[in-house]
């Protein structure tokens, strides 16, 4: 399905198969169980880490999205002809007679074939447990006995990375080898995290990382310098052209890990290795080198685990499915969206672009409401989570790392405002008006309620506002690039206006459930003065501008040469009702003119050619480029909601103008990954204009799916119930979904038909919202005649 020179999706989209190593860009695959975690591209490159992927990275790796040549890799030589190669393709690049790399759901295999030597890589994270398994299989197709040596390679790099002092980090490594376990151990005796004391460099790395092999080995390799040799080359190293390990290990060397195997194939015969690549901690008694080595040394118990593997994900995602005309709607919202958001932003919060590992405070809230359609219980560990991140007088923490709890504060004025805003999300979702009332504490003494926790969060925006009745947008807003705009503390966001407004008459609805009526009363008036304030200074005649300068100047203007008009001010006044009719239409209308491009909706036009001081960095971008007027795709979401409200017949046509996988028919232009969202694409200021970038770790991912099921399939959660309003494009006849709503099974099938109604169970309701708690049934069964 949908196939490229590159690859193609297999029938029910639930893989993705390359079949040249040769992608545009490294096209990866992020896996995770939600603690350890390993990325690996279609080459056979990639790293590892436990819990945090730059604080506590097991393994080395350069950002270089052109050599693509860091990485954790097998060799495989022929000992009679001398010729060697990698099962995978990196580091030794030779040319495969057979390739292909299968993406699923938690797993990448490498199926290739070299010399007549096929082999089959299966590489997967356990389920529970911190450790990567690659089950290696061997074949010999050809007619003659083949004596081979098989060769891992990784070099360790245990805590901070990039250690972009290697000379002084190496000096901390030491690592063993453990006889009986056919296994490499490595530890470091200094880690960058302050200890207990608060003292810097002076703190043990708090675990044992290991790399094992089930099979009795040959020889081992704990030196650098001996396997490349003094000027050698990953791609044509010293121990696989002499043959020789030097089993060294200890304190003195540059450490890495390489195992050796000696076998012997018949014509064919086949063989399988289990290699493992893991992290032990110290302060868990219940977790140990050797009691991991030997659960995965079979391969019965290896296949089991996969299985576990593959089953965790297939129940999670099909709690959610759709079913429609377009096989890459379906794709994507069945499969690798979700596994987008969840395995790549929550759980391993990697990758190529960005290697991450901290939670950004805004970023894994949004993130968290994919799990709203799987499973809300881990969305409600989410927000707590994040309202634990809290000061005590509203603000937050714009990202923390996990494992030393140090975070970052600045003054962006909407961090903050997400936490009430995913709560109500989650609200609508469950109608779990209980977890208000759980007590969470706050990052500088004390607690209180979650309840609480979001009132503080709102009062402290409502207490940051100009002397216009504008939001201040301090150090930036949703846009971080935007880092000048009011850096003397007078510069106003017209977006968060349109936020906050939509904040603000929510949750005073919360006020009055929790019988709160003094701040019911204070979110309705301060509403209606802010929308009030919003249309009669930020209205430019066609469209809101987005945001005013410390000295009153207006951005996203018709002043403006460049920026002249900006998306998100459009889509949120329409969101969030702050419009009028008349305006909402205006200024739907000059986004479709002047935003709305082949390849998405753009964050603004036109690009800034020159750095504007005034503005920040978003204006030091190359013209076209990430914010600085290409797509973000993240903004771009939030036009379908924009779009399906003003009942725009074009509303899927939008939706699928930057959907990956048709972006990906056309690959040598998109060049990335058809199969998860974008964080960016070069807009029309950019020579590569509709090139793709940012990978995986993007907030989009998420946004993407949410705005699929809101704007197209029209299933609105809202606090009378679930709300239908598809805006399906007029050649689909039959559509059927299947969603959990308040505890509820609910398969609803639409069907195009003359009248307008929906049918529950074969009776029909009043009106298009379903509120399922109103029946006994635990499956219900919904009919949409649209």
């Amino acid at each position: 399905m949908f196939e490229t020179k590159y690859g193609y999706f297999t029938d029910d989209g639930k893989e993705f198969v390359i079949t040249t190593p040769k992608t545009p860009k490294p096209w990866i695959n992020v896996i995770s169980n939600g603690d350890y975690g390993m990325i690996i591209s279609q080459s056979g490159s990639g790293y590892s880490w436990r819990t945090h992927a730059s604080l506590n990275r097991i393994t080395r790796w350069e950002q270089d999205l052109i050599k693509d040549e860091w990485g954790k890799y097998i060799y495989i030589k022929d000992d009679t002809s001398g010729d060697f190669w990698s099962p995978s393709w990196k580091p030794t690049c030779t040319e495969p007679q057979e390739f292909k790399v299968r993406y699923g759901q938690g797993y990448s295999i490498f199926e290739t074939k070299y010399f007549d030597i096929k082999t089959n890589l299966t590489m997967f994270v356990s389920k529970n447990d911190p450790v990567e398994i690659w089950k290696l299989t061997i074949k010999n197709t050809s007619e003659k006995e083949r004596r081979l040596s098989v060769y891992t390679y990784l070099e360790w790099n245990l805590g901070a990375a990039p250690d972009w002092h290697r000379e002084f980090h190496k000096t901390f490594i030491e690592t063993d080898f453990l006889n009986g376990l056919n296994c490499i151990t490595a530890e470091k005796r200094m880690w960058e995290i302050p200890n207990e004391k608060g003292q810097n460099w002076n703190r043990n790395w708090e675990y044992t990382a290991f790399h094992s092999v089930n099979e009795k080995i040959a020889g081992f390799e704990g030196s650098k310098e001996k396997f490349l040799g003094q000027y050698g080359s990953i791609s044509n190293p010293n121990a696989l052209i002499s043959g020789e390990m030097s089993n060294n290990y200890g304190k003195w060397e540059d450490s890495i890990a390489s195992l050796k195997n000696e076998i012997i194939l018949k014509p064919g015969e086949e063989k399988t290795l289990i290699y493992l690549l893991g992290a032990a901690s110290k302060k868990n008694t219940n977790e140990s080198v050797g009691s991991l080595v030997k659960k995965y040394q079979t391969v019965e118990n290896v296949e089991e685990e996969f299985k576990k593997v593959k089953d965790m994900w297939g129940e999670m995602l099909s709690k959610f499915t759709v079913e429609t005309p377009d096989k890459a709607v379906d794709f994507m919202l069945n499969n690798w969206l979700k596994y987008q958001a969840i395995s790549g932003r929550l759980w391993g919060r990697s990758a190529y672009y960005q290697t991450g590992g901290a939670y950004g405070y805004r970023d894994q809230l949004q993130d968290s409401q994919i799990f709203l359609y799987v499973d809300p219980e881990q969305t409600k560990n989410q927000i707590r989570l994040h309202a634990a991140h809290q000061f005590k007088d509203g603000s937050v923490y714009h990202w923390w790392h996990p494992i030393s709890e140090l975070g970052y504060k600045n003054n962006i004025s909407d961090n903050r405002l997400w936490l009430p805003f995913v709560v109500l999300r989650f609200l609508k979702e469950t109608n779990d008006l209980e977890f208000l009332k759980e007590i969470i504490k706050f990052l500088d003494g004390g607690e209180s309620s979650l309840y609480d926790h979001c009132i503080r969060a709102i009062h402290y925006n409502l207490n940051h506002m100009s002397s216009r009745g504008l939001p201040l947008i301090g150090d930036g807003d949703w846009n971080d690039g935007m880092n000048a705009v009011g850096t003397q503390g007078k510069g106003e966001s017209i977006w968060l206006g349109h936020f906050l407004y939509g904040i603000l008459k929510d949750f005073s609805v919360v006020c009055k459930k929790m019988g709160d009526l003094a701040n019911m009363q204070r979110f309705m008036d301060e509403g209606e003065k802010l929308k009030e304030n919003i249309n009669k200074y930020a209205w430019d005649g066609e469209w809101y501008v987005r945001a005013f300068k410390d000295n009153g100047e207006p951005i996203g203007s018709k002043q403006n040469s460049e920026g002249k008009i900006f998306l998100n001010a459009q889509t949120w006044a329409i969101i969030n009702d702050t419009a009028t009719q008349t305006r909402s239409e205006t200024a739907y209308r000059s986004a479709k003119k002047y935003l709305f491009k082949d390849y998405g909706p753009l964050l603004f036009q036109p690009a800034f050619f020159k750095p504007d001081p005034e503005i920040g960095y978003l204006s030091r971008y190359a013209p076209g480029v990430r914010e600085n007027g290409g797509l973000y795709t993240h903004a771009g979401t939030w036009a379908i909601l924009a779009a399906s409200k003003m009942k725009d017949p074009e509303t899927y046509k939008i939706y699928k103008s930057f959907m990956p996988i048709y972006r990906g028919l056309e690959p040598d232009k998109y060049l990335a990954e058809p199969y998860v969202t974008p964080g960016n694409v070069d807009g029309p200021d950019s020579p590569y204009f509709g090139r793709g970038g940012w990978t995986w770790y993007t907030g989009s991912a998420a946004w993407y799916f949410i705005v699929g099921v809101e704007g197209i399939f029209g299933l609105k959660p809202e606090w009378e119930g679930l709300r239908i309003e598809p805006m399906f494009p007029e050649d689909w006849k039959e559509v059927k979904v299947k969603r959990i709503f308040r505890g509820k099974q609910l398969n609803i099938t639409y069907k195009k038909s003359d009248e307008r109604k929906i049918l529950i169970n074969g009776v029909e309701i009043d009106g298009n919202i379903i509120n399922p708690e109103l029946f006994e049934e635990s499956i219900l069964n919904v009919e949409v005649l649209f």
